[in-house]
C-alpha cells in the first residue's frame, strides 16, 4: 500500500469522524457525569469497536451481513435498540441520579464494562462504522495485494483520527466540566445526551 493511499483514506474519513455522533455524545455524557477517565475509556472503546469492524472486513462476515437485507436489518435494529436504551437511562440518570444507574446495571450484561463498553458496543452494533470498512476503504485497496493487511493498515489510520479526535474533546468537557459543574448544568447535559443518543438510536435503526 502507497502512503498516497493512506493519506487520501485519512483525508476522506476524517470529516465523518468529526460529525457529533454516538461517540461524541457518550464521551460529554460520561465525562460530565464522572471524570476525564470515563471519557478516555468510551473513546477506548470507540477505537475498539472499529477495529471490531475492520477485523470482520478482513475474514468477509461484514461483506455478508451487509449484502443481506435481512442480516442489516437485524443489526440495525440492534444497534438502534441499544442507542434508546442508553438515551432513555441516560435521560433517567439526570432526573433520579447515580443511586438509579447503579441499580440499572444488571440489565445488559456489557453494561458491568462502564464507560469502555458502551463505547466498544455503541460502534459494534452501529450498522455505519462498518459500511466505512465496505464502501469507503475498498476505494483504496489495491486488488493485487493481500487485502488484509491492506485493511489493517487503514484501520489503525482511522482508529489513530478517532482517537485524537475523542481524547480532545473528552480534555474540552473536562475543562469545562470544572468551570461550569453545577447541579442544573449536569442534568440539562445529560437530558440533552439522552435526547441524541435516543434520536440516533431511532435513525441508525430506520436507515435504510
Amino acid at each position: 500500500m502507497q502512503w498516497h493511499q493512506v493519506l487520501g483514506f485519512m483525508a476522506a474519513v476524517t470529516p465523518l469522524t468529526l460529525i457529533p455522533g454516538t461517540s461524541f455524545t457518550l464521551v460529554t455524557q460520561r465525562v460530565m457525569a464522572g471524570s476525564r477517565s470515563d471519557g478516555v475509556l468510551v473513546t477506548f472503546g470507540s477505537a475498539c469497536g472499529l477495529l471490531v469492524h475492520a477485523t470482520l472486513a478482513a475474514v468477509g462476515l461484514s461483506a455478508l451481513v451487509m449484502s443481506s437485507a435481512q442480516a442489516l436489518t437485524v443489526v440495525k435494529l440492534l444497534g438502534g435498540i441499544y442507542l434508546v436504551w442508553l438515551g432513555v437511562t441516560t435521560w433517567r440518570s439526570a432526573r433520579q441520579g447515580i443511586e438509579t444507574k447503579e441499580r440499572a446495571r444488571w440489565r445488559v450484561p456489557w453494561v458491568r464494562l462502564g464507560g469502555f463498553g458502551q463505547g466498544l458496543w455503541s460502534n459494534v452494533l452501529n450498522p455505519k462504522a462498518a459500511s466505512v470498512y465496505l464502501t469507503l476503504i475498498p476505494q483504496f485497496l489495491t486488488p493485487s495485494r493481500p487485502i488484509a493487511p491492506q485493511i489493517a493498515t487503514l484501520a489503525v489510520a482511522h482508529v489513530a483520527i478517532v482517537l485524537v479526535w475523542l481524547l480532545f474533546w473528552t480534555s474540552v468537557v473536562a475543562a469545562a466540566h470544572t468551570a461550569i459543574d453545577t447541579p442544573w448544568f449536569r442534568r440539562g447535559l445529560s437530558r440533552l445526551a439522552g435526547t441524541v443518543l435516543v434520536s440516533l438510536g431511532v435513525r441508525t435503526a430506520m436507515a435504510r
